[in-house]
């Protein structure tokens, strides 16, 4: 299940060789490894996508498939799963990293207002940018860690399913 539901969702192969943004990889994009799917490329891409959304970049789809490439796991996967973080769901994703930064710190969460300047942006970084940047790489290595597992969990659990229904159909 996991195999044929993944390939229906993933993008083509070509379309993505042809993408403007990924043509600062050249000839590392036709290695036959980063297209395969099974469990260890699917979950190592779950892995680096998660982790990549959770970066507060605006080029998160360049980092995905630049910790792809040389992990060797699935490109459109990784680069896939950084929409995860998409204009909709970032505010709550990164507001819960700045919680959970000023959490470890220790430290009391400040009361910001939402400006789009340099000037803000300036002045920000240096009162809630270390918390909140803390709050993205905990969260980003604990949900890579979690997608990792659960994705090799799952795929396992596909497999011994289909094992054990071919074993039924044998018998039959």
């Amino acid at each position: 299940m996991p195999r044929k539901f993944f390939q229906r969702i993933m993008p083509n192969h070509d379309v993505i060789k042809n993408s403007r943004s990924l043509k600062v990889f050249g000839k590392l994009l036709h290695d036959a490894n980063l297209w395969h799917l099974n469990r260890r490329s699917a979950s190592g891409a779950f892995a680096i996508g998660l982790f990549c959304a959770f970066i507060p970049v605006p080029f998160q789809m360049v980092l995905a498939a630049a910790a792809a490439i040389p992990f060797r796991v699935n490109l459109p996967l990784s680069i896939a799963l950084v929409w995860v973080s998409n204009p909709i769901t970032m505010p709550p994703m990164f507001y819960f990293c700045y919680v959970v930064g000023t959490w470890v710190i220790g430290a009391p969460s400040q009361p910001f207002h939402f400006e789009l300047s340099w000037q803000w942006l300036g002045e920000s970084i240096t009162t809630i940018g270390p918390a909140f940047l803390l709050g993205c790489l905990i969260l980003g290595t604990l949900s890579s860690v979690i997608g990792y597992f659960v994705i090799r969990l799952l795929w396992r659990q596909s497999v011994v399913s289909a094992w054990r229904a071919r074993s039924l159909r044998i018998k039959r």
